[in-house]
């Protein structure tokens, strides 16, 4: 259920930022981000995992990154190369992943790193967004702040990202080469 709650807010972030409501837009991230957290501690803990958390859990992380990516590039955060870098990414795995369901493998099992990922560029994508805000001294010192933080954040998560890409695509190319023989 937190899983489809997440998805459902994806359109929610995509209005509010659209509407220039971005503390708003901050909060639902800050929130869909500690909801994939408790989504897999719920999981875990009361041994409810199944095979639709397990596919919608990733789907509601790369609509997020994706809906927040165009948005950061619209509002002049990020540059273009980063947001093409990072769907390149999700695209080449996406083919990965159809090629794996083709050779009926199973797709592959999310890993710690692909995880770690996933939380540094979900937490660094509100701090970024957190430069927009404009107002007094205060809002001035968060936005410097934020812009700092963030992109510690997002270098740190971009590099995990492309390094858990690498990855996953080792993997897959192995079992794919296996299922022919």
């Amino acid at each position: 259920m937190l899983s489809v709650a997440r998805l459902l807010g994806v359109p929610l972030f995509i209005w509010l930022i659209a509407n220039e409501r971005y503390l708003w837009g901050v909060a639902l991230l800050a929130l869909a981000g500690a909801s994939d957290y408790l989504d897999g501690k719920i999981a875990r803990k009361f041994n409810q995992m199944s095979r639709l958390g397990e596919l919608l859990d990733p789907a509601a992380d790369r609509f997020y990154i994706i809906s927040v990516l165009i948005s950061l590039y619209y509002l002049e955060i990020i540059p273009l190369w980063i947001l093409l870098l990072l769907f390149s990414r999700d695209l080449l795995l996406t083919i990965l992943l159809l090629l794996l369901k083709r050779s009926k493998i199973a797709p592959l099992p999310v890993t710690f790193l692909g995880k770690a990922a996933t939380f540094n560029l979900l937490y660094a994508f509100p701090l970024l967004l957190l430069t927009k805000v404009e107002g007094d001294i205060a809002s001035l010192a968060v936005a410097e702040i934020a812009f700092i933080i963030g992109w510690a954040f997002s270098i740190w998560g971009i590099a995990l990202y492309l390094t858990t890409a690498v990855d996953y695509l080792i993997k897959g190319i192995r079992l794919l080469k296996v299922e022919k023989f």
